[in-house]
């Protein structure tokens, strides 16, 4: 009797190691599916990105079966990497990639994730500019791309001034507030969600010109989530996924702004906790705001922004707006 006590147990403990062994051997295969993914941001990271750190934090990415690196981007721009197809994925902006359609970079929206253009002309109050005129006699620091002199010259000329008497300077990265501080600059073009909401927290006044105060047309998507033409036709399925993960992340930050910020905050611990924090909580309800899910794009944003710059001589043909977008990947509302 006491053998077969002993032969039963032996049986159970032999299965039951078995049965691990295979688990493991199953987790190990599932890990090992996990699709390699490169997604490269168009700037240091920052409250616009909340949502694709909570994706990786939270998982989503992993439960749509992709390892996601995130990246930052070369001198050649996200755009560039994604065309390229040396990024999956990136982060663009509608003024750019309607520039880049036009010149038959293959780069596709393929989520919005501000809903509205937050972006402006911030400078200290002590610089008293309140309209583009004023940029005239000043000093602007950009990054170098072409369309910032572009849109600069197309305020100026709309109010009367002239963009021949505006310094351009490239800043590269130095610091709005220690440009503006020490005199290299008098003002930039600014997300208000980062900048602005940094200047509240230093206690500094300043004055934005809204790109849409002065035409609708300038309420344009920035920043966009991008891939490339060959990934959206030979790749759907990943293309889905991804877009599905990040929606998550960025429905979650929606919800709970407070423990996003936390999670970009471990994420990136070179960042101002109480800044995230409080540029959390000013943007996360405009991720989505009046859309009717996050990440959605209208045909006549798309339309109404190429034909503003088409109008001011910024582009030297039309755009196909329905070729610059998709909302295809976007998950279906619930």
């Amino acid at each position: 009797m006491k053998k077969w006590v002993v032969f039963i147990i032996a049986l159970f403990v032999l299965g039951a190691c078995s049965s691990d062994e295979q688990t493991n051997s199953q987790n190990g295969d599932a890990s090992k599916e996990l699709k390699d993914i490169t997604l490269v941001l168009d700037w240091t990271p920052n409250t616009n990105h909340t949502g694709l750190y909570v994706a990786q934090e939270q998982g989503y990415f992993e439960e749509q079966g992709l390892d996601v690196e995130i990246i930052m981007p070369s001198e050649t721009g996200s755009n560039q990497l994604v065309a390229s197809g040396k990024a999956d994925f990136g982060i663009s902006y509608q003024e750019s990639l309607t520039k880049a359609r036009i010149q038959d970079i293959p780069v596709v929206s393929i989520a919005a994730i501000i809903q509205h253009n937050t972006s402006g002309f911030a400078s200290p109050k002590n610089r008293n500019i309140t309209s583009p005129k004023d940029f005239e006699g000043k000093t602007y620091g950009g990054w170098g791309d072409p369309v910032e002199k572009e849109m600069i010259s197309t305020l100026m000329k709309k109010d009367g001034g002239d963009i021949n008497k505006v310094d351009i300077i490239n800043m590269g990265n130095t610091d709005f507030f220690t440009a503006t501080e020490r005199g290299d600059i008098d003002f930039a073009w600014v997300y208000y969600g980062w900048t602005g909401v940094e200047a509240e927290l230093r206690g500094k006044d300043l004055n934005m010109i809204y790109l849409t105060d002065y035409s609708k047309k300038l309420d344009y998507y920035t920043p966009i989530l991008t891939a490339n033409e060959k990934k959206i036709k030979e790749d759907p399925e990943t293309v889905k996924a991804f877009v599905k993960a990040v929606s998550q992340g960025y429905q979650y930050a929606i919800d709970q702004p407070e423990k996003a910020a936390d999670i970009l905050i471990e994420a990136v611990p070179d960042l101002d906790p109480e800044l995230v924090k409080a540029s959390q909580k000013w943007l996360s309800p405009k991720y989505q705001d009046d859309a009717d899910q996050w990440g959605v794009q209208k045909k006549s944003v798309w339309k109404n922004y190429a034909d503003w710059m088409h109008e001011n001589d910024l582009l030297d043909q039309e755009l196909n707006a329905e070729d610059a977008f998709t909302n295809e990947f976007l998950p279906n509302k619930e």
